[in-house]
């Protein structure tokens, strides 16, 4: 029998003291392997002391263009931050200004760049690199992002290939979630090419991108049952809830509830009974 391998990753690690916290939890507690740093998060200093406490929990850059902030200082980013120093919230939007404005495009390159170089001051070795809001299907995004990887010696980028039917029976809208899942096979597809022409290895499947905002236990154990041959990664958006809030948004919860999928004692055991070997990207290099 092929050997089923998972990457489980958690995102947004260094955004804020309460998804530090929870990938730590998840990691020691739980089946989390993996995370992707935010390095112009506000619990950025936090999340890389916590990662060297951590040293066999494997750490990523999560490239951050969208619903954010930069990483440099917003005077010389006018043509890609608003009045607030920030990056749009909507990812289109941004893509948007990306693809058309030379400015943009000349500013969100240095900015990324900006983004590998403050990782690479924590000491700490890049597990791989995904993005926020995954503005990296974005062509600009995506061929910054492979000229500085290489440049870094980093050759593992997750590429977002969801699998639209095993998360069919869990999607609150399947039509509109089979058009973005559409979208995105075309956009990864062509992602699929240009890095495996330069040398970039990926997870063959990547869960979680049409279950964000939806992610239950009862995907996950079902995933666990049905999972490819071969490594495959499932991404979660883990954080503890916040003690100091009277009230928890909609988002707030589901990060907690990804944090109890996690450490849940039956995903383990599903785990150990189905014979899935948990894994990291850089296990990647071992089947090259």
């Amino acid at each position: 029998m092929t050997l089923r391998r998972l990457i489980v990753n958690g995102d947004d690690f260094g955004i804020s003291q309460e998804v530090n916290d929870a990938v730590i939890l998840a990691y020691r507690h739980g089946i989390l392997t993996s995370t992707s740093l935010m390095v112009s998060g506000e619990a950025f200093e936090q999340a890389v002391q916590l990662a060297g406490e951590n040293p066999g929990l494997a750490v990523g850059l999560h490239v951050t263009c969208a619903c954010g902030r930069p990483v440099l200082p917003p005077v010389r980013l006018p043509h890609v931050v608003g009045k607030e120093g920030r990056f749009p919230v909507d990812p289109g939007v941004a893509g948007l200004n990306y693809f058309f404005s030379p400015g943009a495009r000349k500013e969100i390159v240095k900015e990324i760049a900006a983004q590998f170089e403050k990782f690479a001051r924590t000491g700490l070795d890049f597990s791989h690199v995904d993005s926020h809001c995954h503005m990296h299907v974005h062509p600009v995004v995506l061929d910054a992002i492979v000229e500085i990887a290489k440049a870094y010696g980093i050759k593992r980028i997750r590429v977002p290939a969801d699998n639209f039917f095993s998360a069919l029976p869990f999607l609150p809208s399947p039509v509109k979630s089979g058009a973005y899942a559409v979208v995105f096979k075309l956009l990864t597809r062509r992602m699929k090419r240009i890095l495996s022409s330069r040398g970039f290895i990926f997870p063959r499947t990547v869960y979680g991108n049409l279950m964000t905002g939806h992610m239950s236990l009862q995907y996950v154990l079902r995933l666990l049952d049905n999972l490819r041959e071969g490594t495959s990664e499932l991404y979660l958006h883990p954080a503890l809830p916040r003690e100091a809030d009277g009230k928890a948004d909609a988002r707030r919860v589901q990060c907690s509830r990804e944090l109890s999928i996690l450490i849940h004692p039956e995903v383990r055991h599903k785990i150990a009974r189905s014979q899935v070997r948990l894994s990291t990207y850089r296990d990647l290099d071992k089947q090259i």
